[in-house]
């Protein structure tokens, strides 16, 4: 087992390994550019693209990516050992944050005044959505002059929206006793309109239509659009990651949760060695269930670990030598809400990746799966911390319990510590997302062995 100093880190320390985070945050505003960022990354890194309609002649020693649906991505190193023989090291993300999703028809005139329905993705912290600088972005489908359907990624980048509060003089009692109407309150304001313009008109009704065309062409120079057939857009903060502290001690940032872990895990996995087998798993819609057929519930995993192993019987006796880390941000102990934990397993920012528990099975974590974490910490000298929820209120999920169920691999969840969890700004230590890269280091390398002898 090589030390960390020796492991295939050279081009990277902490402070450029933060550097290149803050850009992956900032130029990520949806699934979609999630999976660009990642491909593009991994492209340099000398992995190769599959289609799951294509047949895979898979070589030792290389790297492999695969995606599904644009917005959900598996990255794999083949490695030169044996699969059956050493399993794989399976780590698992998600591609998604709660938003604000534009409606299908969503062009709305009040008081001279264009906003856009939205729809609540996910579990949104709402009230930090007001007063924001907001932007858009997602994906078009379209149709050009010879009736070919084609799709783009669209991002407007500069503020381009705004949701304002209510003035304090209008609602007396809003710093006490304020309530958010998720339909009529948050629609975001775009822009002034003609007051004597007939709503109703063609004209009126393609508005978003129209500014997403000219958008396109801004983007991609001499774009063919005849008519754009349908679209998935998100509002996002387009106030970029940042440091925040006397000391530096934080990053502040959009969509930590859990763009953090993608991240990570796209670091850990380039630089990881060609002899044994390890692959990365960053699912779209876990903020919603993950039941579609690019979420953990669906079928994505369980096919591509089919092909590594070849044959069903194959696939037991690999996934039987496997492990799978399940990484998703925890709940950093807060120091105006700590009687919200429980006062023994209140993680600390900056003090180590944390190990969650929960004895109804939300979180997939066993003792061993847990030990096995220890020692990969111990390796990489960082420390550790465990999250169980107090025992009177309800827990979160992830994907491990998923995937353990649907893949019956042995799984273990895990997280950065996170404040402000589901807001559109979240916050977590300057220390802790480097600390889940040395740790995952070693997970990714063959030569320490994953499985717990029993006597």
């Amino acid at each position: 087992m090589p030390d960390t100093d020796s492991m295939n880190t050279s081009s990277l320390d902490m402070k450029q390994f933060n550097k290149d985070l803050f850009h992956f945050l900032d130029t990520s505003p949806t699934p979609y550019h999630v999976v660009k960022n990642q491909i593009e990354l991994l492209e340099s890194s000398g992995f190769q693209c599959l289609s799951e309609s294509e047949n895979w002649l898979l070589e030792p020693g290389q790297g492999y990516y695969v995606t599904r649906n644009g917005s959900s991505l598996i990255a794999f190193v083949y490695g030169r050992k044996n699969v059956l023989e050493t399993g794989v090291r399976l780590l698992g993300a998600h591609t998604d944050s709660p938003c604000l999703k534009v409606k299908p028809n969503a062009e709305i005139v009040s008081q001279s005044y264009l906003q856009l329905g939205v729809e609540v993705y996910g579990g949104v912290l709402l009230n930090p959505w007001f007063d924001r600088d907001l932007s858009l972005a997602g994906k078009i489908v379209y149709q050009d002059s010879s009736h070919a359907i084609h799709s783009c990624l669209l991002n407007f980048e500069k503020p381009v929206a705004s949701i304002p509060s209510l003035a304090i003089h209008l609602d007396r009692e809003a710093n006490k006793n304020r309530t958010i109407n998720s339909q009529t309150d948050i629609p975001p304001v775009l822009m002034i309109v003609d007051e004597d313009k007939d709503d109703t008109t063609d004209e009126q009704a393609d508005t978003l239509k129209s500014i997403l065309k000219q958008q396109a062409e801004v983007q991609y120079d001499g774009i063919n659009i005849d008519d754009i057939l349908d679209f998935e857009l998100s509002f996002y903060d387009t106030q970029g990651a940042s440091y925040v502290g006397l000391k530096e001690d934080f990053i502040a940032s959009s969509r930590l949760d859990n763009l953090l872990s993608c991240y990570i895990g796209m670091q850990a996995l380039v630089h990881a060695d060609d002899q044994g087998s390890c692959l990365l798993i960053c699912s779209d819609h876990e903020e919603v269930g993950s039941s579609s057929t690019s979420g953990a519930q669906g079928t994505f995993l369980k096919s591509v670990l089919e092909r590594l192993a070849g044959s069903a019987e194959s696939l037991t006796r690999m996934i039987d030598q496997s492990m799978m880390i399940s990484a998703d941000n925890a709940h950093g102990i807060h120091p105006n809400f700590s009687n919200k934990h429980d006062a023994n397993h209140g993680p600390i920012i900056n003090q180590g990746p944390v190990i969650k528990v929960n004895a109804n099975q939300r979180y997939a974590s066993n003792c061993e799966t847990g030990a096995v974490f220890k020692m990969l910490a111990k390796k990489a000298r960082v420390p550790v911390q465990n999250f169980v929820v107090r025992t009177d209120m309800g827990c979160g999920s992830t994907i491990g319990p998923i995937t353990a169920a649907e893949i019956g691999v042995k799984t273990l969840d895990i997280g950065v510590p996170t404040f402000a969890m589901h807001s559109i700004r979240e916050l977590c230590g300057t220390k802790d997302a480097w600390y889940l890269f040395e740790i995952l280091q070693h997970f990714f390398d063959s030569s320490f062995t994953i499985k717990v002898n029993t006597l």
